[in-house]
């Protein structure tokens, strides 16, 4: 079982990229169930707060405004699968808290509730939405809050970044996040990117660990980094996802599956490793939180050609 602790500070990056122009403002829009997040007056993603079980971000476009993400259930498009309707674009949920199943989508499982918006802000540099919420198990209760950040850089158009930063909140009782697979920091890709294709056929897409470690052989592994890329509408093009080295539980297992989920999961440790039931968990002490911090990188090429390890170590110094 995990206790809650500070990690360490990585070493600072000798030397950072030289600074490129941004790609205009970031823009936020405020609809009545969404957050509309433009760079440039061009539209990147939408927050989603009202209308479904989890909050997410859908569509989220990537180099050159390239979808980089599944469409369903959100919008039908044909030729795309239909399972998994709780992998909604770009979410952040949990299997098991005191548990609870906050991860599907159902009867029995948690819904995670936006209650208020603490800061919206537009820049030239960055755009800002913080959030309150709040995980209601399904008689109500509410099992924990979270605070969250997510934070848009205005970038150039051939590529996207972002940071996303949780919160986690125990009430008047201890918090278990519980060891399971079903887990939480997500996205899942867009069907061309896919390792496999339905039926599974090979698919043109790939995934890389920061250890080096390829494809099939990605899931349940431990990395700093995880990179899923593949073709979408003809051009090759990919997501990173950080995992800060501040997070409790670091470098992250990752739950990334040849047909397109891609979630960095701290907690699946009885899956992944196949260790007692339990190993995994993680107690937050009553009146007490914990922060996990990541960050997407949406580059065009593969892993090497955007430089994604030498884009980490910027990460982890601090910059952009």
């Amino acid at each position: 079982m995990w206790a809650v602790a500070l990690g360490s500070v990585a070493p600072g990056l000798v030397g950072l990229l030289a600074a490129e122009p941004s790609g205009g403002e970031v823009k936020l829009v405020e609809q009545p169930d969404k957050i509309v997040v433009q760079i440039g007056g061009e539209l990147f993603t939408e927050y989603v707060f009202r209308g479904a079980p989890h909050l997410y971000y859908y569509p989220l476009l990537g180099p050159r405004g390239l979808p980089m993400t599944r469409n369903w259930p959100m919008k039908q498009v044909e030729g795309e699968d239909h399972d998994h309707p709780h992998h909604r674009s770009l979410w952040y949920a949990h299997g098991a808290v005191n548990g609870v199943d906050f991860w599907s989508e159902g009867p029995k499982a948690g819904r995670i509730v936006h209650e208020r918006f603490l800061e919206l802000k537009s820049g030239a540099e960055s755009g800002l939405i913080r959030s309150a919420n709040k995980w209601v198990a399904p008689g109500g209760e509410v099992v924990c809050t979270d605070e969250r950040v997510f934070r848009v850089y205005a970038r150039p158009s051939h590529e996207r970044l972002f940071d996303f930063e949780i919160t986690l909140k125990a009430g008047d009782r201890e918090v278990v996040l519980g060891d399971t697979k079903e887990g939480t920091m997500a996205v899942r890709v867009a069907e061309s990117m896919r390792l496999t294709q339905p039926k599974k056929k090979p698919g043109q897409g790939h995934i890389v660990l920061s250890t080096g470690v390829r494809d099939g052989q990605t899931w349940g592994k431990r990395a700093e980094w995880c990179d899923y890329h593949g073709p979408v509408q003809g051009q090759l093009v990919g997501i990173a996802i950080f995992d800060h080295p501040s997070n409790p539980v670091h470098p992250t297992w990752w739950h990334v599956r040849d047909y397109g989920l891609f979630a960095a999961n701290p907690f699946g440790v009885h899956d992944f490793e196949r260790k007692p039931a339990g190993t995994g968990n993680l107690v937050i002490a009553p009146g007490q939180s914990v922060t996990f911090k990541y960050r997407f990188y949406l580059h065009e090429g593969d892993e090497q050609q955007a430089r994604v390890a030498e884009r980490y170590r910027q990460y982890v110094a601090g910059g952009l």
